[in-house]
């Protein structure tokens, strides 16, 4: 097993692979990435999906779909699903292993449905039910109207992985949204002891967005600071979050926590170091999904000499102050970031049902 990945699990993180597709279910890859590369589970997106199924080893499966009658919506729920439902098969053993924690594959709810609550509560349900494994996580977008879907499927005893959180503040909301899903989840009899899940901040499209907006400041002796900042103040309001007066009670009756989950971490400027998202957020009970390419460099050459988190929460801190004086808004930041992931996911959604929508014309 590379060491570099093994230690970085040793040091509190958990190493999940932000990416699936059915070749590397079949190949023997995914198999692979947890014997030797410390994969601890899978995260997908629609972005993820479309590129996927562009491969012609879906030809099979979309000619099924086609002789079963399934349009491309259809044809794209049956697929994606058993691949995760597969994939939760392969992690069998590291969730027994973890008691649970890991060994999660997440799968989406469609992104048009981003600001509508009780149809991503539908639909979560049913994708639940549709891939029928334990180890299953349900992704949910961190949008208002998603933290009412947040709570109500939690409380069904579903475990969810929120998804789009770009701000401390919206962290905050789902958090709080976690909490009262685990508190309905007790009152409706649910074992709580069996939901877990995770909440994805996303790193790298913030400094992405803010580096942009110091260089038209000249201000660009602050930049590549402001996403690790972020994810630093993100953590320390889980730790803060999660041994509170409220989470001590429900974790008394076996309510697991919301682990801190750091997406988006392959490095978007070429001038930074590739594993710069890894090695900088390195703490306790943290997931960090990354693509392969980030994970490869990490077990190449990652180097962190321990908890990166903590002791920086006080520069996080200045760095924030200082990028506000630069006169970053970073409320406004954030906002546009939320929405621009939303539509992402909808743009990458719409070209993976008109590419399954051919292909199902072709087959």
């Amino acid at each position: 097993m590379n060491q570099r990945l093994r230690d970085l699990t040793a040091a509190g993180v958990s190493v999940w692979l932000d990416d699936l597709s059915r070749d590397r279910i079949e190949s023997g890859n995914l198999q692979d990435l947890i014997a030797n590369f410390s994969v601890r589970g899978v995260t997908t997106n629609p972005t993820i999906f479309a590129q996927a199924l562009s491969s012609p080893s879906y030809a099979p499966a979309i000619a099924a779909q086609k002789a079963a009658g399934s349009d491309a919506t259809g044809a794209i729920f049956n697929i994606t699903s058993a691949d995760v439902a597969n994939a939760c098969e392969i992690f069998q053993g590291v969730y027994g292993a973890t008691n649970g924690v890991d060994g999660r594959v997440s799968i989406e709810v469609e992104p048009g449905l981003a600001h509508d609550a009780a149809a991503t509560i539908s639909q979560a349900k049913e994708l639940y039910a549709k891939v029928g494994k334990e180890n299953v996580m349900i992704k949910i977008p961190a949008t208002l109207e998603g933290l009412e879907a947040i709570t109500s499927v939690t409380s069904a005893g579903i475990s969810v992985n929120v998804t789009l959180i770009f701000s401390v503040e919206r962290y905050q909301a789902v958090i709080d949204a976690y909490m009262t899903g685990i508190e309905q989840a007790l009152a409706n009899g649910v074992d709580i002891s069996k939901v877990h899940s995770v909440a994805s901040f996303f790193v790298s499209r913030v400094d992405t967005e803010v580096d942009k907006r110091l260089e038209a400041v000249g201000r660009a002796d602050l930049k590549s600071k402001a996403a690790l900042a972020n994810a630093r103040l993100a953590y320390e309001l889980y730790d803060a979050q999660f041994s509170s007066p409220r989470w001590s009670e429900l974790a008394a009756k076996g309510a697991r926590i919301q682990r801190p989950l750091m997406a988006s971490t392959g490095v978007k400027d070429p001038n930074l170091p590739d594993t710069l998202y890894v090695t900088e957020l390195v703490a306790a009970d943290v997931v960090n999904t990354m693509p392969e390419k980030t994970m490869m460099a990490t077990a190449d050459h990652g180097e962190f000499p321990g908890n990166s988190i903590v002791p920086n929460i006080a520069g996080a801190k200045e760095t924030m102050a200082e990028l506000a004086a630069a006169g970053i808004n970073f409320a406004e930041v954030t906002k546009l970031l939320e929405s621009e992931g939303v539509q992402k996911f909808i743009d990458s959604w719409q070209e993976l049902v008109d590419s399954v929508s051919q292909a199902l014309d072709n087959a």
